[in-house]
């Protein structure tokens, strides 16, 4: 008699806590700004509902999918090659915010960014998984380089390249840590880590000085007050409505920084809104629910019956661990200021979509696991 599949509760509760808080948050932040743009106080948080409404749905539709039919050749190649396609297709449309980032079907905007984190996933616990199951164990070495590492770090590459011309370093440094944690976990020593470290430095230190806006993030973030209405502005603007916060918040929906101070209030900088309106609590409470979800995803990779879910499940939670740890430090003030959205709370379709889509795969993971 075949077992009984039990979803992890846990991990399913948890996801939509961060989704319904998120709504919540995404109209305390967004209901003046848009009532004053569109003249309806509900529009952004009506989006986001729509889109709220596929991604469960196409969460509920993978959690019941055996995760072992995505490994399969007739998936893995359209996916990178859809993903790769759209990529490629934003620079044959209009810009947006002097960037190449969305497709646009009508009213509908999708980022082939977003997709690209999980589509890489996929890759590498495939073809990692192959290549382990077709040796007596997942090792690289020298003699590797050609077979086994070269092609892991092709397509990523390849996605990594076009994120960045779009132009989106954020997302791009993003996709090369998950991948990261993937080769790492697979078997990749810390000397190819640190070669590919090494490598990457000079190029990375190019593209930050030689281009004059992420110029001036960095100068703003190692000297917000220089030019507290330029380049710091939105800096500041964050550390403020978290300082104001103190330990219990102004309360929902009485945030001042949302009141056309802090830009993308309800996007990149929902955090700073959170700190804000509900404290030191409501700030921990948040980051409580994250370490949750990383403690699920990581159980459900420990206990996967095979490579591939274990590969799997460990991208899927680096992905969204690494980009909220990302959110956090950009709202503090740790790190420059950079445009990645909160999991599951910031304003927008596709990063939400890509978030339950990852999280219905992990459930299903989670569920074939050989220990309940």
């Amino acid at each position: 008699m075949p077992r009984r599949l039990e979803t992890d509760r846990w991990l399913f509760v948890v996801t939509l806590v961060l989704c319904l808080f998120g709504a919540v948050m995404i109209l305390s932040a967004s209901a003046v700004t848009a009532e004053q743009q569109y003249g309806h106080s509900y529009i952004f948080l009506a989006r986001q509902a729509a889109w709220l409404v596929i991604g469960l749905t196409g969460m509920f539709v993978l959690m019941r999918t055996d995760y072992r039919k995505l490994r399969e050749p007739a998936v893995i190649y359209p996916v990178i090659c859809a993903v790769l396609l759209m990529l490629v297709g934003t620079f044959f449309l209009d810009k947006s915010h002097a960037t190449h980032r969305w497709i646009k079907f009508g009213p509908v905007n999708i980022q082939p960014s977003e997709l690209a984190k999980l589509a890489v996933i996929l890759y590498l616990a495939w073809f990692l998984d192959l290549k382990r199951r077709g040796k007596a164990g997942m090792e690289f070495c020298k003699e590797d380089f050609r077979q086994t590492i070269l092609p892991a770090a092709g397509p990523i590459l390849l996605c990594v390249v076009l994120v960045l011309l779009q132009p989106d370093l954020g997302t791009a440094i993003d996709i090369v840590l998950v991948a990261t944690a993937i080769l790492y976990v697979a078997g990749l020593s810390w000397k190819w880590i640190a070669a590919g470290a090494a490598a990457a430095m000079p190029a990375l230190y190019l593209l930050i000085t030689h281009v004059s806006y992420r110029q001036a993030r960095l100068m703003a973030f190692l000297h917000p007050d220089s030019d507290p209405q330029g380049a710091g502005f939105q800096l500041l603007q964050s550390l403020i409505a978290v300082g104001s916060g103190g330990f219990t918040g102004v309360g929902l929906m009485e945030s001042k920084q949302k009141l056309f101070y802090l830009p993308e209030a309800h996007t990149d900088f929902i955090y700073a809104v959170i700190c804000e309106e509900l404290g030191f609590i409501g700030a921990i409470i948040v980051i409580a629910l994250f370490v949750v979800y990383g403690w699920r995803g990581m159980r459900a990779a420990f206990s996967a019956p095979d490579g591939f879910g274990r590969l799997l499940a460990l991208g899927i939670t680096a992905m969204v661990l690494s980009q909220a740890l990302i959110n956090f430090a950009v709202v503090l003030g740790m790190v420059p200021t950079k445009g990645i959205p909160l999991p599951f709370i910031s304003y927008g379709g596709s990063s939400l979509l890509v978030m339950l889509l990852a999280t219905g795969v992990l459930l299903n993971i989670s569920q074939q696991a050989a220990e309940a």
